[in-house]
């Protein structure tokens, strides 16, 4: 079962960098969609010194975040060739083995980011679709009825599409993205033309001008800025598809510019025509060529949702095999690249919260008064664990870590506090959600760590096993049986309850267990780890270690242990799992409030029998009472 790489290694820099053009910048790449439009939203004036400030905002803001921050500095931080918060978190962790208190906080802060991630993930599709939709209101005013209808019926089709996996939607990608980036570049070039000076916003003057000038309103500015930022993250996330030098060759190269070209046009526009501020982007393309640019921002913004719905997929299933969420359906949709998943619990509850977004807000303008506060919060959380690698990983010195939190942290923490004042408006939308999910994970990991605890006390060792078997030996029958089990030590319970209720074991007796390293992947070499116990009887600990990238394959593992010296035949071993019913004593240490979320996560999580890939067939299950 060898590990499968992302992308082949010989492949060329450039192929690997128009493959990431099409799947990691999608979101950020849609943002000349919306974000000047909201800028000025707010009566801000479109003369000549007021557009140079917000350029030179959008610039900066661009500049410090995605090219220093995640590109230069954060991206370095990869796990095993793996970016994204969870990756990040594991890293991070690594410093902290014998520190629970900072291990603790560790993950809480990881947690958060990922519980801001989901937030974040429901509000993309709606408002990208939205925008590129709302074209129809510029090209044919009669029909801005049906841009809600035609919102809904994209999103619906996308969500439909989902099952059959990333590779329907994903064959033509980097075409139509490529198509995106020159299609900004150009419209921005022909526009520039117009008024050239908008060219002098690289200048930071213009920024820090506009913002002493409008005083306190600068936050509204800025709250309307992060619009430009959103989707900074995903170079992070998706590194392991493609890597560290074609994400930043393509952000560098191709990206970057041709956002700050279609910027500066809708800017030059802006000078020229104050009008245009009605939808500026729309406004930058001759009449013929509307209709055409409605088609390609439409699909453009089909394939940033894709990219969301996708990560949420991933960030799901690795917050599964690490313990912080319960199992779910997981399946995979391609036969040659394994992060290619599709999580249908997922994708149901952001289906319906998307719809009900885009009937709720019914545009993309009001979408932007709840967008941007889930993107800040997990910025921050990147930031503080960057910093928590730098120090504990890489032994910078301490004044130059300090200098990098205190610059990117303060930037983040800007953007955060513009923010909040759209709160009311509908930013808590993604902070319940957040929320939420925050309360279902932590949760989680205090159930699981209280029945981790129950199983500690009431552990039996082999050797003491033996002892009571030479005493009172049990019927022994032909076979192989193999006993699932949690902890790592000690005979499991449904061993024990298998013996106490049936008094019968098999000749060769086999505890195993699933270990998730907090790297991204097992090499096979390290896959399968054997102890035999016993001198009468036959007993082993297996132990099965996958990565958090991994599929967890319990059929495919166990092929390895032939090679290890242990012959299991899967087509006539016995598999015994054990189905626990929960309860809690009176005094139990989880809260009252917490219990029921918790028996329910417990109640409604995928069968370890579907989820670990045993034969439903050879699989035995014997109920378990636990009280917590």
């Amino acid at each position: 079962m060898p590990s499968k790489h992302p992308f082949p290694p010989k492949e060329k820099l450039s192929t690997l960098a128009l493959s990431a053009i099409g799947v990691v910048f999608g979101d950020i790449g849609t943002s000349p969609l919306y974000a000047m439009k909201e800028v000025f939203h707010g009566g801000l004036p479109t003369d000549t010194e007021h557009v140079l400030g917000v350029l030179s905002l959008i610039f900066w803001s661009l500049t410090l975040v995605v090219s220093t921050k995640y590109a230069t500095f954060i991206m370095r931080a990869d796990n095993r060739g793996e970016g994204g918060i969870m990756a990040l978190m594991a890293l991070a962790l690594r410093g902290a083995r014998n520190d629970p208190r900072r291990k603790g906080f560790i993950v809480t802060l990881g947690l958060l980011g990922a519980s801001l991630f989901y937030g974040d993930s429901i509000i993309t599709p709606a408002i990208s679709v939205l925008g590129a939709v709302e074209g129809l209101k510029v090209i044919a005013p009669r029909l801005h009825e049906y841009v809600v209808p035609a919102a809904i019926a994209v999103l619906s089709l996308l969500f439909i599409l989902q099952v059959k996996g990333t590779g329907v939607v994903g064959r033509l990608f980097s075409p139509i993205m490529c198509a995106w980036f020159a299609t900004l570049a150009l419209l921005g070039i022909v526009n520039i033309g117009s008024a050239p000076e908008v060219l002098m916003a690289i200048n930071p003057f213009h920024a820090l001008h506009l913002l002493v000038e409008i005083g306190w309103k600068g936050f509204l500015i800025m709250g309307a800025i992060v619009l430009v930022i959103t989707g900074a993250e995903a170079l992070y996330a998706d590194m392991g598809h493609f890597g560290l030098k074609p994400i930043r060759c393509a952000w560098f190269f191709v990206v970057f510019p041709a956002l700050m070209l279609n910027y500066f046009g809708q800017g030059a526009l802006l000078i020229s025509d104050p009008s245009a501020i009605r939808n500026p982007f729309y406004l930058l393309a001759p009449n013929w060529a509307q209709y055409p640019l409605l088609i390609l921002s439409t699909l453009t913004t089909v394939i940033a949702s894709q990219a969301v719905i996708s990560g949420a997929f991933s960030v799901t299933r690795q917050a599964i095999q690490l313990g912080y969420c319960p199992r779910m359906t997981v399946r995979h949709t391609s036969g040659y690249e394994m992060r290619q998943v599709y999580v249908p619990a997922i994708n149901g509850l952001m289906a319906v919260c998307v719809f009900v977004l885009v009937l709720s807000f019914k545009s993309a303008s009001a979408l932007a008064s709840a967008y941007g506060i889930a993107v800040t919060g997990t910025m921050i959380v990147d930031t503080v664990l960057a910093f928590i690698v730098i120090q504990g990983l890489w032994r910078w010195n301490r004044p130059t870590s300090i200098a990098f939190l205190s610059i990117f942290l303060s930037v983040d923490l800007l953007f955060l506090a513009s923010n909040s004042l759209k709160i009311p408006t509908g930013g808590w939308l993604p902070l319940v959600v957040g929320a939420i999910l925050f309360l279902v994970m932590t949760t989680w990991i205090k159930g699981r760590e209280l029945l981790a605890k129950y199983l500690e006390d009431r552990r039996v060792l082999f050797e003491e096993l033996e002892e009571r078997l030479k005493t009172q030996p049990p019927v022994t029958v032909p076979g192989t049986a193999i006993y699932m089990a949690r902890s790592m030590h000690g005979v499991p319970q449904v061993l024990l309850h298998n013996l106490e209720h049936n008094r019968v074991l098999h000749e060769k007796i086999i505890v195993l267990t699933i270990v998730t390293t907090e790297e991204p992947y097992v090499d096979e070499s390290h896959r399968v780890k054997i102890r035999a116990f016993g001198h009468n009887r036959s007993f082993y600990r297996v132990k099965l270690y996958f990565g958090f990238q991994e599929e967890q394959d319990v059929r495919r593992a166990l092929q390895l242990c032939c090679h290890e010296g242990l012959d299991i035949n899967q087509k006539t071993v016995s598999f015994f799992i054990g189905s626990e019913r929960l309860s809690f004593r009176r005094k139990s240490p989880m809260p009252k409030w917490r219990r029921s979320l918790f028996s329910f996560l417990t109640h409604n999580s995928t069968s370890a029998i579907e989820y670990f890939k045993i034969p439903v067939e050879r699989v035995i299950e014997l109920g378990i009472r636990i009280e917590l």
